[in-house]
């Protein structure tokens, strides 16, 4: 669902994040909790998911691992060294573990999550040297967008419940 109507520089981290996030914004209008993410390499995107995991009755079905899927499936590898990982809410440990698992070379991500994220939210696995893999790390790009779009969804669904 890449866009040619982003305000952001071309391939720059915000034009990615913003992608990332109309991902975002239609996992929403499928009734999900409102996360994206891009796996681009050199500029090019490879994959891309929102999270489904309502829709596909399956737990592993956050953004990050749609995208990854893909991104492999466009490689023919499982493994993705050269490639970035743009999501909008910092990775949960699952996604984490698959992330390294990719080897991917960086993870860029927006909203900080402190009840389950695994990137300096809850805990942080990204600095530990025991992994066979290190991938960098940065959040906070677009971090506001993504931050308002999760606090709508989850203020929408409360008031719907009452």
């Amino acid at each position: 669902m890449v866009t040619e109507t982003s305000p952001y520089p071309r391939f720059s981290d915000e034009y990615w994040m913003d992608q990332a996030l109309e991902l975002a914004r239609q996992a929403w209008a499928d009734g999900e909790v409102p996360v994206g993410a891009v796996v681009v390499k050199n500029n090019v995107l490879l994959g891309q998911g929102s999270n489904r995991p309502i829709g596909l009755s399956d737990p592993t079905g956050h953004a990050e691992i749609i995208a990854l899927r893909q991104a492999a499936q466009t490689l023919g590898n499982y493994r993705l060294p050269g490639c970035r990982l743009y999501v909008t809410l910092e990775p949960c440990l699952m996604c984490s573990g698959a992330i390294f698992h990719a080897r991917l070379d960086e993870v860029i991500f927006g909203a900080s999550d402190p009840k389950t994220g695994a990137a300096g939210g809850a805990l942080n696995v990204y600095p530990l040297e025991g992994i066979n893999h290190q991938t960098t790390l940065r959040g906070g790009v677009l971090a506001e967008t993504s931050s308002a779009l999760l606090k709508k969804f989850f203020a929408d669904r409360r008031r719907r419940e009452d």
